[in-house]
């Protein structure tokens, strides 16, 4: 049995797709960009601005789903350029100072709505 996710503190999705989905002791968390949920419009200033955003937003989600960064056992972050790694681990690693989940970073030759970061994790819940 799956529970969809939702909250109006986070980017309401673009497309055929569930901020998060909860399955058993499991959240799968949707990839966020830096769209900020207020006024619908993308953060696009500085690298460490939009991945603030986008930290933003799955802080938003995770808290919909009664969880926290402490929980999420791997992230997925896609980068238009790996020359902004360091800004974006930067931001990243503020949310996890101790006990970081594992990862993949991986630079990408696009993504949606032309940001230049998105970031999705996986959780795991106690029951």
């Amino acid at each position: 049995m799956k529970t969809i996710i939702h909250t109006l503190n986070a980017p309401a999705p673009i497309g055929p797709y569930s901020q998060a989905i909860k399955t058993g002791n499991m959240l799968y968390v949707s990839g966020q960009i830096a769209i900020n949920p207020t006024t619908n419009e993308l953060v696009l200033g500085s690298i460490e601005e939009e991945t603030a955003q986008v930290m933003k937003n799955l802080e938003a989600i995770l808290a919909a789903a009664s969880t926290d960064f402490e929980h999420v056992v791997k992230c997925s972050i896609f980068v238009s350029d790996m020359n902004n790694f360091g800004k974006v681990n930067e931001v990243y690693g503020r949310y996890f100072t101790k006990n970081p989940p594992a990862r993949e970073t991986v630079e990408v030759s696009a993504l949606p709505k032309n940001v230049n970061v998105e970031i999705s994790c996986m959780v795991a819940l106690s029951n």
